[in-house]
């Protein structure tokens, strides 16, 4: 008689296991892809041939269909796992802050890639490129339409692929481990969680930062090979010189942009690392901590030799960009150091010095080359420029469709012989041609959502400082994109949605409640 209630006792405990342990395979496994992802996208050729952004779109489903998995798990079974969202209730803040704003951003999310999906389908006309004509066939006119339905396809199946990553990515950041676990007890009675760097994202951060200073290395080598082949392998049809690439991009430019993307959040880091090995806490953490971060000096000279190789580049955008976000990034380090011992900051400042120095040794006279004929590459720009306003202007509200911009600028080329660029050397100007004004407030909207939840309750307590170097490394993305096309380069695309997945984890010091030992 007691067979059957200790059988239907022990079901949950055994369903709950599995679960547990699906869970954790399925969570390792996203890590691991996430990490190979990062290092993939940019040796790819930056992402940009037919293959690589296939690979890219396999992985981001892959990691979109895993994420699922996990939800499904976690709601079925209604398994708890160690979370740092959950770790934030527990401490006190408002939880549902956060629930509220990732619902927003998730509605917001299903409302742009819905856009770029109907516009697809709804396609005013299909363009052959064998022919070079128009196919133009019966469409909405009061829904999202596009002038070239296999590259709004496109451009959506890499949307949905960037979303997948970036839901993902926070989904996997936002787990903790063991030695997350171990943080927390020991903190817990201070309610201190402004010391804490989640260890997944700490880990991310490494590979992002590794591998960024071995692209580095590389372009250095290649450029001094004086080559034309990218990786000494493939030789591409544009920008066949070796002063017009940048390791293996093939557009110097965009490997500046890329690089400019990791380096000031590598210097950030190093500060966070540096600061919790120097913090007074108790002897049995400090002695975690610097086990955890005895290494951590290394990424300062990778972040010197990424800021440095921006400015070998002979870009001029990536050059003024890298020197702009060095200034700012020393006027935090100098902020933050006021207090400290004069020997470090000048050390610091030191070691700018050599690297920039170093840096415009070897490039200055090819760079003042450069900026000698600066005028003459803005005027070309800004005859595309008139053409792309116009554009934007004959289709105001929903653009000529997401990823048309090659094929349309055609149809206002005054002659043949006029420039027919695949890129408008500018992305918001292009957003707006393209997607029009409710397509690109979509995307505005998603973005600032992503900037906003650091001044909301819910999320990781980390240094305020920590997101300002993320805001700096995105924030001189967008300005270079105002005179370039990062936003349209695959590995630049990833590594922002990956930089805007951790920026979505974070919650100001103030919300912890101990905003008079801001770090």
């Amino acid at each position: 008689m007691q067979a059957a209630p200790d059988a239907a006792r022990e079901r949950p405990v055994s369903g709950a296991l599995r679960a547990a342990l699906w869970h954790a395979r399925l969570d390792r496994l996203s890590g691991v892809i996430l990490c190979a992802s990062v290092v993939f996208a940019p040796w790819a050729l930056g992402g940009t041939p037919s293959w690589a952004r296939l690979v890219l779109k396999v992985v981001g489903y892959t990691l979109g269909l895993l994420w699922f998995l996990k939800k499904l798990i976690r709601r079925k079974w209604r398994y708890t796992p160690p979370r740092w969202e959950t770790e934030c209730e527990r401490f006190g803040h408002a939880g549902w802050f956060g629930h509220a704003w990732s619902r927003v951003l998730g509605i917001l999310t299903v409302a742009t890639l819905t856009y770029a999906a109907v516009a697809a389908w709804n396609a005013r006309a299909i363009y052959e490129p064998d022919f070079g004509t128009f196919a133009y066939r019966p469409y909405i006119p009061w829904l999202p339409h596009s002038y070239d339905a296999h590259s709004s396809w496109e451009t959506f199946t890499m949307a949905l692929a960037m979303a997948c990553f970036f839901w993902s990515a926070r989904d996997w950041m936002l787990g903790q481990n063991l030695h997350d676990r171990r943080w927390i007890r020991r903190l817990r009675p201070r309610s201190d969680t402004g010391l804490i760097l989640p260890h997944r994202l700490r880990a991310l951060l490494w590979v992002i930062s590794l591998n960024g200073a071995l692209l580095s290395a590389e372009a250095i080598v290649q450029r001094w090979s004086e080559t034309d082949r990218l990786l000494w392998l493939v030789r591409p049809r544009h920008n066949a010189v070796a002063e017009a690439q940048l390791g293996p991009f093939n557009y110097r430019s965009n490997g500046a942009q890329y690089l400019n993307l990791i380096w000031p959040v590598t210097l950030g880091l190093w500060w966070r690392l540096h600061q919790m090995d120097r913090a007074g806490s108790p002897s049995a953490l400090r002695s975690i901590t610097r086990r955890s971060c005895r290494v951590h000096h290394l990424l300062l000279p990778a972040a010197g030799l990424m800021a440095a190789t921006s400015v070998l580049s002979l870009s001029r955008g990536g050059a003024a960009v890298a020197v702009g976000s060095m200034l700012v990034c020393t006027g935090i380090f100098w902020t933050g150091w006021r207090h400290r011992r004069p020997a470090v900051r000048m050390g610091l400042l030191a070691f700018w010095g050599c690297a920039m120095t170093l840096a415009l040794w070897i490039s200055g006279p090819s760079l003042e080359q450069r900026l000698e004929v600066l005028d003459d590459g803005m005027v070309q720009r800004e005859q595309m420029y008139e053409t792309g306003r116009a554009i934007a202007q004959d289709y105001p509200w929903f653009g000529t469709g997401p990823g048309t911009l090659g094929t349309v600028f055609q149809l206002y080329r005054k002659s043949p012989e006029d420039y027919w660029p695949a890129q408008l050397h500018n992305d918001w100007l292009e957003y707006r041609v393209t997607w029009g004004r409710v397509g690109l407030a979509l995307i505005l909207l998603a973005f600032g959502m992503i900037w906003l939840r650091y001044f909301l309750p819910g999320g990781v307590i980390t240094s305020w400082r920590l997101w300002l170097f993320y805001a700096v490394a995105l924030g001189g993305c967008l300005v270079h994109a105002r005179w370039d096309f990062p936003l349209q380069i695959p590995s630049i695309q990833h590594l922002v949605t990956i930089h805007c997945a951790a920026l979505s984890l974070f919650s100001h010091p103030h919300w912890a409640g101990h905003s008079g030992r801001l770090r």
